[in-house]
């Protein structure tokens, strides 16, 4: 059974949470406040967590910053609060799908579904031969089908958005993409003002690539005032 956790400091909304779930043969564990979550998310491998925002001890977004340092387990944040300034730090905490309470519990399991779709790999299709889904690069390879990434033969643990960006960028070597482009394409979410969403999610993509190849994280290139670019030098031969 893939395990989820329920974080809300309410009785009410992490039971109806896990009623739900459990009808589609989750296994759940809860939290009500986000000391306890952080706990539990250190030292329990969870597909996904469902992490309301606003909670005693710890709020979402601390849990979700301070998590990130160690783990990247997706995250669903919850929130009672609607305005984009709190979808923005939702995501700039490490969070990969937002949801606005009030919600309906279906459309919880269907995202929780769509998420789980993109971070685990189907094993059936992996034992198929088949040609892999790869791009290649001299210092990055990106396996589509094993949802890993090669940085000098080292694998980089990235999030689900940062895996997403990152293979975005990667299969249009050399385009400039604007914020507002990604946030379309990769986030599909148009909210407009604040875009600092796109530069943390960049930056963190970068500290995790540099840690073991600073050839491959100079290859997500900034352009001042527009946006950002997967660069490929004529060193960087490319099979996809």
């Amino acid at each position: 059974m893939t395990k989820i956790l329920v974080v809300d400091d309410e009785e009410r909304i992490r039971r109806l949470l896990k009623l739900y779930l459990e009808r589609e043969s989750f296994d759940i564990e809860e939290a009500q406040d986000g000391k306890e979550a952080l706990d539990m998310a250190l030292n329990t491998d969870y597909a996904c967590i469902l992490l309301d925002l606003m909670l005693p001890e710890l709020d979402g977004i601390e849990v979700a910053n301070r998590l990130r340092e160690y783990k990247d387990t997706p995250i669903i944040m919850l929130t009672a609060k609607g305005e984009e300034t709190n979808r923005v730090e939702g995501f700039e905490s490490g969070a990969d799908d937002y949801i606005v309470k009030p919600f309906s519990p279906r459309e919880v399991v269907l995202r929780v579904k769509a998420l789980l779709r993109r971070t685990l790999t189907a094993t059936s299709e992996q034992n198929e031969p088949h040609a892999r889904d790869l791009i290649e690069f001299k210092h990055l390879v990106i396996d589509n089908d094993a949802h890993r990434v090669l940085a000098d033969g080292t694998q980089v643990n990235l999030t689900p958005k940062e895996y997403e960006l990152l293979i975005f960028l990667a299969k249009t070597p050399n385009k400039v993409f604007d914020r507002e482009q990604l946030l379309k394409d990769v986030w599909h979410y148009e909210f407009y003002g604040d875009l600092r969403t796109v530069d943390t999610h960049v930056k963190r993509l970068r500290e995790k690539l540099n840690r073991v190849s600073s050839d491959a994280a100079h290859m997500i290139q900034t352009v001042w005032g527009v946006g950002y670019k997967f660069e490929v030098n004529n060193n960087d031969e490319t099979t996809q």
